[in-house]
């Protein structure tokens, strides 16, 4: 057996269905850690790699932190938006440099963020609640969160909210929908996260996984304009 199929073995991996999938399992097989690409797209949820003996559970983006609080997975990769958003108890080892994006304010073009701190109470179509609320909080603005969960950018066109706290990539979506972004509340990348008691009872095995996977997630050079 290789030292990545000694680090793998018997350990269980929690990824998310989406966006930082692909980029995950291309990590992972880089460092030795799968020793085949599986899909997200397949009905099979659970797969058990021959290779490295690695088992990967592939489930949705939200409830990867669950699953590896509650011990069903020893690790989990997932956004650093979900973990603030969540704030599970587990560990966060590693920044994996990928998936990156912008936790942002958006608000109907022709409004300006001074507009914002003149409202009495503001309506904030979002998908992540907490960090909206804690936002805002911060800024002195008497703000409602209006939760929803999936195309907050078509709220402030009807109605439902004045202004939309979103994850952007490219900001086309927002562009599309005639929003544009006044704050950016944070950036995030892609992390490794782990089980309390998994660090501890199977040290060995996770730190060598952990050694493993920083080797290849590096932050990238930024090109030269």
């Amino acid at each position: 057996m290789t030292a990545a199929k000694k680090t793998a073995n018997g350990l269980t991996l929690a990824l998310p269905k989406g966006r930082i999938f692909t980029t995950a399992i291309e990590r992972l097989m880089e460092a030795e850690l799968l020793s085949r690409a599986i899909s997200d797209k397949s009905r099979t949820l659970i797969h058990i790699d021959k290779g490295t003996g690695v088992r990967t559970l592939i489930l949705r983006n939200t409830d990867v932190p669950t699953y590896v609080e509650r011990g069903a997975a020893d690790l989990g990769v997932i956004g650093k938006d979900v973990l603030l958003e969540q704030g599970r108890e587990v560990y966060e080892p590693v920044d994996l440099h990928f998936a990156p994006c912008r936790m942002i304010v958006a608000v109907p073009e022709g409004m300006m963020w001074e507009d914002l701190t003149k409202r009495m109470e503001l309506r904030v179509a979002t998908k992540f609640p907490a960090i909206a609320a804690r936002f805002f909080a911060d800024q002195g603005i008497q703000a409602q969160m209006v939760r929803l969960y999936g195309n907050v950018e078509i709220a402030p066109a009807t109605g439902v909210a004045d202004v939309v706290v979103d994850l952007v990539e490219t900001g086309s979506t927002l562009k599309a929908n005639n929003l544009v972004a006044v704050k950016e509340i944070f950036s995030a990348t892609a992390r490794l996260i782990v089980n309390r008691a998994s660090l501890k009872t199977k040290h060995d095995r996770v730190s060598a996984f952990i050694s493993s996977l920083k080797k290849v997630c590096r932050p990238q050079k930024k090109k030269r304009r």
